[in-house]
């Protein structure tokens, strides 16, 4: 399924293709494009239409002509043709309604499979942007575009689809059929009736911009309730109950307000629409009468009239009733082509290798790097480590540990210089097959909703059974795992919410040590567990760490007094490094971190 961001190839660093957004196209323009694919049921929503308008329009003549025979000039009325013409006008009708509501049906289709696709591609282009996009933007707003933004795209299509089609085919078969009646009187219709569409365009405009601002503010809100909702426990902690309801009636009141002035704008179109509608009704009725008395119309004519011009006006006045959800989905159509037209993170090169087998050598070369261009973190980084051998960085905080975790990883690509893997620079090596060959634990855990047996496989869904059990003993989380309701098989709620977070921790660690990777990356990984399971897990990992490369970020220094070489990071830059013994001996910046804990 092709994509709908738009995006077209250029050149990357390095020659390579990097797919950037083309910005040209409008959003209504990419949402009708959205709608345009789906070319049967669209193709069927026009057929229907055709027949199911013809059907409902063609009833008002036959109604005059009805009515011509029931007052004939000077003659009886022929009864047989009149009940001839009244089953005539039922059949017609009911036709025209079947086919108006196969018209809703194949509509609903369209707006239902644009809105899936639109879903689809919003999830992939998630999948293709950058970690950097994720740590500067709100979880809750980007939540918000997949619920409420894409919600209002499908309420605004479902009812827009239906009432743009069938408006149109409405007044080119209203125009054609009064104009068969009387030219003259049509021209009144024709001249009134379309006021209503400036004055209805004219209070949308206005409305617009607020619809635009409600839907912003929206995901700030949602933004500020899912952070408030994860972080309840701290929270309560700290007694800021009241100052985050606080900050949410802030928020809650501007949405209020922006609400109140885009539902009074589109409040107001119905009715100024209908007064203008009203008023060509009074007008043809007139106009209609003066043909009758020069001779030019019948009583059964001016009856059609009448009912065409209700018709006529019908489409605009509907159109302008919705209003409301075609700005609120357009709103929302501009905020889900905004994420499609983030720059997506690089590709990999067609030529890009595919990492098979590992020894685990390591090296950074003058490497720099910096999250914002004014304000560097690693100047001029340069590190060699040996297949199997265990390096452990420490440092304050914001001395770039987790960076250079990122940087290997290639969630973040390197500004300067070259990190290798058995001596391959890992820009030339595809990422899938470069993180393959990681295992991580990190301090913030992270569980999907399913079984315990199921996140533990997450990295080798294949693994048996006796592998699973086997990682779990390993990390000492199968006692806790065997007094779950269903154990191995117990549900796990969103990000294990029916767990401890020292039960989550252990989780993480089997699910790495299942995993069995030749290179390890272990960020504070026992933060959360107590000093004897921490004891008990420190031994599994010199276990699982022989023979792997790995590397410890940690700020327990008891925790990696047996690494074979310690980086002492300070500003970006390492300051010190060494075993421990030899730190120590050095009484340098180690010397004072060691002692800060052990004093």
């Amino acid at each position: 399924m092709r994509n709908l961001s738009g995006d077209l190839p250029v050149a990357g660093k390095g020659g390579r293709a990097v797919k950037q957004p083309k910005r040209a196209k409008s959003p209504l323009f990419r949402l009708m494009e959205a709608v345009g694919k789906n070319r049967w049921p669209l193709a069927g929503v026009f057929f229907c239409a055709v027949l199911g308008n013809t059907g409902i329009l063609i009833a008002p003549k036959l109604v005059g002509q009805a009515i011509n025979l029931i007052m004939p000039d000077g003659g009886a009325t022929d009864w047989g043709a009149l009940f001839r013409l009244l089953l005539l006008i039922a059949v017609v009708a009911a036709a025209g309604c079947f086919f108006n509501w196969l018209t809703a049906l194949c509509a609903n289709l369209v707006a239902n499979r644009t809105v899936r696709t639109l879903r689809d591609d919003l999830f992939a282009k998630l999948g293709r942007l950058p970690l950097k996009y994720f740590d500067t933007h709100s979880r809750g707003d980007v939540i918000s575009r997949f619920s409420n933004d894409i919600d209002a795209i499908s309420d605004g299509l479902n009812q827009g689809i239906v009432q743009m089609v069938s408006g149109v085919l409405t007044v080119l078969l209203c125009l054609v059929f009064m104009l068969s009646l009387n030219p003259l009187v049509t021209l009144v219709a024709v001249f009134v009736t379309p006021l209503c569409f400036f004055v209805g365009f004219g209070i949308t405009r206005y409305g617009s911009r607020r619809f635009r601002e409600q839907s912003r503010v929206l995901g700030r809100l949602n933004g500020y309730a899912e952070e408030l909702i994860t972080g309840q426990q701290t929270v309560k902690a700290f007694g800021y109950e009241d100052r985050s309801f606080d900050q949410f009636q802030k928020i809650n009141g501007e949405l209020y307000e922006c609400g109140y002035r885009a539902q009074f704008a589109s409040a107001l179109v119905n009715p100024s629409t209908r007064f203008v509608t009203n008023t060509a009704y009074v007008l043809v009725g007139v106009f209609g009468i003066l043909a009758v008395l020069r001779g030019s119309l019948d009583i059964g004519g001016v009856a059609s009239f009448l009912t065409y011009t209700v018709q006529f006006s019908k489409p605009f006045n509907e159109i302008t009733a919705i209003t409301m959800q075609l700005q609120l989905a357009m709103a929302s159509a501009r905020r889900i082509f905004a994420i499609m037209d983030e720059p997506e993170q690089e590709p990999d090169a067609a030529d890009s290798l595919t990492l098979e087998r590992v020894s685990g050598a390591v090296s950074f070369s003058h490497v720099r790097f910096s999250y914002s261009p004014d304000r560097p973190l690693i100047s001029d980084f340069n590190l060699r480590v040996e297949p199997g051998t265990t390096v452990a960085i420490v440092g304050p905080t914001g001395a770039g540990k987790t960076t250079l975790v990122n940087l290997l990883m290639r969630f973040y690509e390197v500004d300067g210089g070259q990190i290798e893997i058995d001596g391959h620079g890992i820009a030339t090596i595809t990422r899938d097959s470069l993180r393959r060959h990681f295992g991580m634990v990190l301090q913030e855990t992270w569980l999907f909703a399913g079984t315990v047996r199921e996140n533990l496989a997450y990295g080798r869904p294949d693994a048996t059974d006796e592998e699973i059990e086997a990682a779990a003993k390993a990390a000492h989380a199968h006692s806790f795992i065997r007094r779950l309701p269903e154990e191995y098989d117990t549900y796990i709620t969103e990000d294990g919410g029916n767990l401890s977070q020292g039960q989550k921790q252990l989780l993480t660690i089997a699910r790495a040590m299942l995993l069995d990777a030749p290179m390890l990356i272990l960020d504070e990984a026992t933060s959360s567990v107590d000093i004897l399971t921490e004891m008990r897990i420190q031994r599994a990992f010199r276990k699982m760490m022989r023979g792997k490369t790995t590397f410890i970020i940690a700020h327990r220094l008891s925790t990696i007094q047996d690494a074979d070489t310690i980086l002492v990071l300070n500003k970006g830059d390492v300051v010190e490094t060494g075993s421990h013994e030899e730190l120590l001996a050095k009484r340098g910046f180690y010397w004072n971190l060691y002692n800060s804990q052990f004093a």
